[in-house]
C-alpha cells in the first residue's frame, strides 16, 4: 500500500507554518524522514496519524482517504510518538493486554497470543512481569513498538525514537524496527543521519515544512562522487577557510588540528584530497541550500 500526500499545509495559531504545501509518495519498506529539530517532522507525523488536521491538502493510504475517514486509517496504523507515558504500576504483559482490549481484541485467548508474540518480537518476553515505568529508555522504546504491533498495522510511524538512547540500546531498537518493517510502510522520523543510513531504503530531507530532497541513501551519496574534498587545517585558520570554501563539516584531530570536508565541483586547491561522500554530506548540502544568503 502506498501513502500519497498532496499539497499538505499546516499553519499554527502563532503563525508558524509547520507544513508548507508538501507533496510526497511513500511505498512499502523503511522510509527515513530526516531533518533538524523544528523542521516540521513531528507536525507531519501527527497529521498523517490523524492527531491533528491540516489547513489544506489530501492524504490517502491505499484506498483510504485519511482526512475524511480517520477511523479506517487508525485500524491499520501503528504510532510511536517522541515520548509516551505509561501507568506506573503495571507490568508490560498486563499493559499490553489492556491496550489490546482497547484496540478491540475481545477474545482473551487471542489477546494472550498476540501479547506473547509482540513481547517476543521486541525481545521483552523475559521482562514481561516488570513494571514498564522501571524500564530503561531503550526498553521503553521497544515496548512502544510492541504496543503498536498489537493491531498488525500496515502503516507504522515512529517519531524520533532513538533520541537519548545509548549506543547498545539504539542498536537493539533499530534491529527490532528493521525486523517489523519488512512487510509494511514504516515512516521513521529522525534528526540522526546514522539512523537513516543504517535502516532506510528510501529517504527525504525536510526543513521549514518542505521536502528538500527525496531519494535513496545510495543514490544520494552517489550524486556527490568526485565533489567532496578534505583538508587538515590549523584551528585558527578556520574562519579564513570558511570564507573561501563551502565547508560542510569539521572534526578535531588529536593534535587539535581540524579535518574539514568541503563540497566543490572541482578540486578547490592542491592541498585538498578527494574523499568518499557520506550521507551527512548530502544532509548538510540540502540544508545549506535553504540558508538565506547574507547581504
Amino acid at each position: 500500500m502506498k501513502l500519497v500526500i498532496n499539497n499538505l499545509t499546516k499553519t499554527y495559531k502563532n503563525g508558524v507554518k509547520a507544513i508548507d504545501n508538501l507533496s510526497i509518495e511513500i511505498g512499502t519498506g523503511m522510509f527515513g524522514l530526516l531533518g533538524p529539530n523544528g523542521a516540521g517532522k513531528s507536525s507531519l507525523m501527527r497529521t498523517i496519524a490523524t492527531l491533528q488536521s491540516p489547513d489544506s491538502g489530501t492524504i490517502t493510504f491505499g484506498d483510504i482517504d485519511v482526512l475524511e475517514d480517520n477511523m479506517s486509517l487508525r485500524k491499520v496504523l501503528g504510532y510511536l510518538p517522541q515520548s509516551f507515558g505509561v501507568y506506573p504500576k503495571m507490568s508490560a504483559e498486563d499493559l499490553l493486554d489492556y491496550f489490546a482490549t482497547l484496540k478491540g481484541i475481545a477474545n482473551k485467548t487471542e489477546r494472550k497470543a498476540i501479547v506473547k508474540e509482540v513481547l517476543e518480537i521486541t525481545n521483552l518476553y523475559d521482562v514481561r512481569h516488570k513494571y514498564v515505568a522501571g524500564y530503561s529508555g531503550g526498553m521503553k522504546q521497544r515496548f512502544g513498538i510492541a504496543q503498536l504491533l498489537l493491531n498488525n498495522p500496515k502503516l507504522i510511524i515512529v517519531d524520533e525514537p532513538t533520541a537519548g538512547l545509548d549506543p547498545a540500546e539504539r542498536h537493539r531498537f533499530l534491529n527490532v524496527l528493521r525486523e517489523v518493517g519488512t512487510n509494511c510502510t514504516v515512516i521513521f522520523s529522525t534528526h540522526i543521519v546514522e539512523d537513516v543510513k543504517e535502516l532506510c531504503n528510501e529517504m527525504a530531507i525536510l526543513n521549514g515544512g518542505k521536502i528538500l530532497k527525496h531519494i535513496t541513501p545510495q543514490e544520494a551519496t552517489k550524486e556527490l562522487e568526485g565533489k567532496i574534498w578534505t583538508k587538515i587545517i590549523d584551528r585558527e585558520d578556520l574562519e579564513v577557510v570558511e570564507s573561501n570554501f563551502n565547508i560542510l563539516s569539521s572534526n578535531y584531530n588529536q593534535d587539535n588540528s581540524l579535518n574539514i570536508r568541503v563540497h566543490a565541483l572541482e578540486k578547490p586547491s592542491e592541498e585538498f584530497v578527494e574523499t568518499k561522500p557520506q550521507l551527512d554530506d548530502v544532509y548538510f548540502i540540502a540544508l545549506k541550500k535553504e540558508e538565506p544568503e547574507l547581504v
